[in-house]
Order: structure tokens, then sequence, then C-alpha cells
């Protein structure tokens, strides 16, 4: 992609439209060398799980370094607003981030967004200067709320995390596009690099993973092929895809034949 076509949030512009994450790779060296061979400018950290200042063990920062990365931390494993903002004053300590990405979950087994307390978070995150990237639910009505209550980006799953199922439904997501003005980003269920190919085909402006690249059998492969994904599909949106037609329509004329 030319590097003129960047995207913004949070007064921030970043050229790769690949974020990816920092969980499930079997060793740190292995989850920085995925994220280079992605192309990603930002990684997703969940302060709640990562070493981030235990000496004694690895830390993350050593290999995927914080002057070669932005960090997204996220509030994974939250399941209320209260835990969703003390984890964000962590990282805000931790590292002085204030760009973060907010998650509060409904229920382990299918880890979906619980939307009441998750718009309850972010107005009480918003007040207290955090720029807060927002995992949500497909609902445009939620969507636009979490908009207007200050989200600095939308973020609606394609299907649950992990799952690997791929975009689940494209009319929401793409409605969800049409009617935002702060970046949508689809964020989890991606599975294999056609699902962000749909992705950026129906206009989001970023995407977002983790399992996809991580429990490949060969992720430094495997998040090559997503940032190719995911300038494949910009392209074409960008292009414009020709219209569906129910009947044929022959390439060349049928007048005039020899």
């Amino acid at each position: 992609m030319s590097t003129t076509d960047t995207w913004t949030v949070a007064g921030r512009t970043f050229s790769s439209r690949l974020i990816v994450g920092t969980g499930k790779y079997k060793d740190y060296q292995t989850n920085a060398d995925a994220a280079r061979a992605a192309g990603a400018e930002i990684v997703t950290v969940a302060v709640r799980r990562v070493n981030l200042t235990d000496r004694t063990q690895p830390l993350l920062m050593d290999f995927v370094k914080p002057d070669e990365f932005t960090y997204l931390p996220n509030t994974a494993g939250c399941f209320t607003g209260e835990e969703a903002v003390r984890t964000r004053r962590l990282a805000r300590e931790a590292g002085g981030w204030t760009l973060v990405k907010l998650e509060v979950l409904s229920d382990p087994k299918t880890l979906y967004p619980d939307m009441e307390e998750t718009l309850r978070a972010l107005k009480l995150l918003v007040a207290e200067g955090f720029d807060v990237m927002v995992y949500c639910t497909d609902d445009l009505v939620y969507c636009r709320k979490l908009e207007e209550a200050g989200a600095a980006a939308i973020m609606p799953l394609g299907a649950p995390i992990g799952s690997g199922l791929g975009i689940q439904n494209k009319v929401n997501l793409r409605l969800i596009v049409e009617q935002t003005t702060v970046p949508v980003l689809v964020d989890a269920g991606v599975g294999t690099a056609s699902d962000a190919t749909i992705g950026m085909e129906l206009g989001c402006d970023g995407i977002l993973m983790n399992t996809a690249i991580a429990e490949a059998k060969d992720p430094i492969l495997m998040a090559s092929a997503m940032k190719h994904a995911v300038i494949a599909g910009r392209e074409a949106y960008l292009a414009g895809r020709m219209p569906r037609r129910l009947y044929a329509d022959p390439s060349s004329p049928l007048a005039g034949l020899i």
C-alpha cells in the first residue's frame, strides 16, 4: 500500500491496517517475529496476563519493543466496568499508555461483550482522559451509542474470540462502517487470510487478530499472509468492485461474430 493510505485514531496516524496480539505464542521471540512479518505497527497487550514488570522472568518489552511498536493495552479478562477501569489505570501507571482497548465480557464461554457494562466503562474512561478503542458486538444501535459516548474507534467482533469462524454478519458490519465516523476495525473471529480480506473489502479501517496467527502451524508465514490479505482487501475496496448480476454478462460482445 502507498504510504499515503493511512488511518488515524485519537490523533495517531498509522500505515499498517493490521493489529496483532501478544498472547498464545510459544514464546515472546516468536511473537515479535510474527508482528514484524505482519508489518504491524500496533500490538495489543493484556495488562493482567503479560509480564511487564517482573525482571526475573522474560519481559514482553525486551522482544516486542515499545520503540518499534505502539502498545495498545486491553482489558482482557474483565467482566465489570470497575475491573476495566482499574486495569486501564494500571496500564497508565505501568507505561504511561492512554490509548487503550476496552473489553468488558459477559461470560467466559462465549467471551461476548457485555454492552451495557462496556458503555458504562467507556464513559468512565473517557472522563479520565483515555482514548478508548472499544471491542463490541455488531449491534448498530450500540455502536452508535459508543461513538456518541466518545469512543476513539469501534471494534465489532466478526465471530467469538479465538473461534476462527470468520465474519458471520457482513451486512451489519457494512452498516456499522457506513454510520460511523471514527475508525471501524474487525476485532475477533478471523481465522485465515480470506476472512481478513473480506473485512477490508467491506470498508473497515483495519483488522485485529491474535489466535489466527499465534495458533497457526507456522505463525510467521501466517502473519505474512495476513499482511498481504489486509492489503489486498483494502485495495479491492478502494478500487470498487464490479456489480453483482443474476445472469451472465459476456466479456466480449456477442454482436458482429465472424
